[in-house]
């Protein structure tokens, strides 16, 4: 239908679809800047997670590679402890055997038994020795405060010159590889003795 053709009545009808194009055509950006909104924040929380789940697995990884890591060391220190124990039992025959033997009929031995009981000495020193060198270590005790992680008491030994509690006398030398201990020092203690300071206390104090 031609304008010219148009009448009045039908003047409302293209009044209202004018209206409604415009606002078709206004309300468009919005809804597209709000879509756009919308998706930039969630590309944003996805980036925001991907970045914690990152962070998660690098710092899993370097617990991973460090634990690892001690590992490796522990077994390089520690991978010979049950040798070094069996090593330090036959160490012990060697004392042992020695002390078998008093002083008087050592100084007086000649001979083939002079150069036995030196060949005895000589292998038990070189035993030590060699765990030495791998770490291994003794444990002093005699005059040190008990401590149940490096001593074991076999007896109790009135004196009233030393602290309570202190090793008076070691009746097996106890050995330490690294930080541990492979077996303690088995010892005799003080009691009836002044009580023993406190470790941390100043020297002289009480």
């Amino acid at each position: 239908m031609s304008d010219e053709n148009r009448t009045p009545a039908d003047q409302p009808e293209m009044a209202d679809q004018t209206v409604d194009a415009e606002n078709g055509a206004a309300g468009a950006p919005d809804d597209l800047a709000a879509a756009f909104a919308a998706e930039k924040e969630r590309l944003e929380a996805e980036i925001v997670a991907l970045k914690d789940k990152f962070l998660r697995a690098f710092a899993e990884a370097d617990n991973v590679r460090r634990r690892a890591e001690r590992e490796v060391a522990d077994a390089k220190i520690y991978g010979i402890t049950g040798f070094a124990r069996d090593v330090l039992t036959v160490a012990d025959d060697f004392e042992r055997a020695l002390g078998a033997i008093d002083a008087d009929a050592r100084a007086k031995a000649d001979g083939t038994l002079k150069t036995l009981l030196e060949g005895i000495d000589l292998t038990g020193r070189a035993l030590v020795q060699a765990l030495t060198k791998h770490g291994v270590a003794r444990i002093e005790a005699e005059g040190a405060k008990f401590d149940p992680n490096m001593h074991q008491a076999m007896f109790e030994v009135p004196n009233a010159e030393v602290p309570s509690g202190t090793v008076v006398q070691v009746i097996q030398p106890g050995y330490k590889l690294g930080e541990r201990v492979l077996r303690p020092a088995l010892v005799g203690v003080s009691k009836g003795g002044p009580k023993a300071p406190p470790a941390d206390a100043p020297a002289g104090e009480g």
